[in-house]
Order: C-alpha cells, then structure tokens, then sequence
C-alpha cells in the first residue's frame, strides 16, 4: 500500500523522519535485548561496559577480542595487556553479577546457569526498557502529529490529507509497537525456557 504521507510533497520528510526515529528506536531496543543477560554466554552481555581508556570510556568490545569458545564462558583478550586490570573491574563492577578472572593476559568471565528467580528479574528489567522505548515511540508519534497540524493550518494540506496522514502515522507507531513487542516476548521465551 502507498502511503498518503510519502506521496504528499509538504510531509514527505515528516514521513522519512518518523520511519527513521522509529527504526533507530527498535534497533536500539535489540541491542538491549542482545546485551541482556541469559543462562548462556553471550558477548554482546559486555556491550553496555565501558572501560577506561586513557580518559575516555569506551566499550569493551573496541579495546579487546571477545569470544565464546564455550556455552558458558566468554573470553576477553585485551588487545594491549596493559588493560587487563581496567577491564576486570569494569566487568566485576558492571552489576551485572559477573566474576572475571585474569591469567595477566586474557579475562575468562564464567557464565553461571540462572536462578529461576534470576531469570523473572532478567524478564522484569527487560520490560522496563521495553516501556521505555514504548514510550520513545509514542513521543516519536506526536511529534509526527505535530508537524501534520503545522501544514494543516498553514493550509500546504488538505482537512483530508491531515486526517489520513494522522491515520498513518498511528498505524505505522502501532506496527512499530508491535515489532517492539514481538521481540520482547521471543526474549522472555528465551530467558524463561531452562
């Protein structure tokens, strides 16, 4: 289906502006999901540490390799060993309930089984984010409604194009909402299946 907005040349951008902030708003609700914690080993469960390196707080994940040779481990290897002890406490003070250890030159962080208590908490937290970008999404959507009633009443559209153009961008924050939704419960799935 065309979409009115797309076709109306004073809401075009409108259109490509609301696609965007709602596709930038799922993809950063994936990574959350993909850096949640689960019962298996997983290296994007690093991508909200942060290091320090020389000043500047950067993701573990530019300052060392990681990998997972086994379900339950991941493995840090710095890439200047100079780095080992800042990345062991970024990990170890993270929150995330990890215990890394250190040989001086690579960090294995073990992955334990999660409690079942763990794994409600993991689905609770991970809810909170969704109603946040729930939210993002709304405000996304009135923003969007916003602009619409501009060009309404500076009369570059017409009373029709306005309520179909309205129209649209609730049914595009409902298909978004949605999506958001869907990948919340694939992740409640997972975490919840032992």
């Amino acid at each position: 289906m065309a979409s009115p907005m797309a076709n109306l040349a004073p809401l075009k951008d409108v259109h490509q502006q609301l696609k965007s902030r709602m596709e930038k708003t799922v993809d950063d609700f994936r990574a959350n999901l993909l850096s949640a914690r689960t019962g298996r080993a997983n290296v994007h469960m690093l991508d909200q540490i942060k290091v320090d390196y020389y000043g500047t707080d950067v993701p573990v994940s530019q300052v060392a390799q990681l990998s997972t040779p086994e379900a339950q481990l991941i493995l840090v290897q710095p890439y200047e060993v100079s780095l080992v002890p800042a990345i062991e406490k970024a990990i170890r003070t993270s929150g995330q309930g990890f215990n890394p250890m250190h040989d001086g030159r690579v960090i294995r962080i073990p992955i334990p089984p999660m409690t079942e208590e763990r794994r409600k908490e993991a689905v609770k937290s991970l809810a909170a984010v969704l109603e946040g970008h729930k939210t993002s999404m709304r405000n996304i959507r009135r923003d969007g409604n916003e602009s619409i009633k501009k060009a309404a009443k500076e009369k570059l559209i017409s009373a029709d194009d306005e309520k179909r153009a309205t129209d649209e961008v609730q049914q595009l924050t409902d298909a978004e909402i949605k999506r958001l939704e869907d990948l919340f419960k694939a992740k409640e799935k997972e975490l919840l299946t032992v």
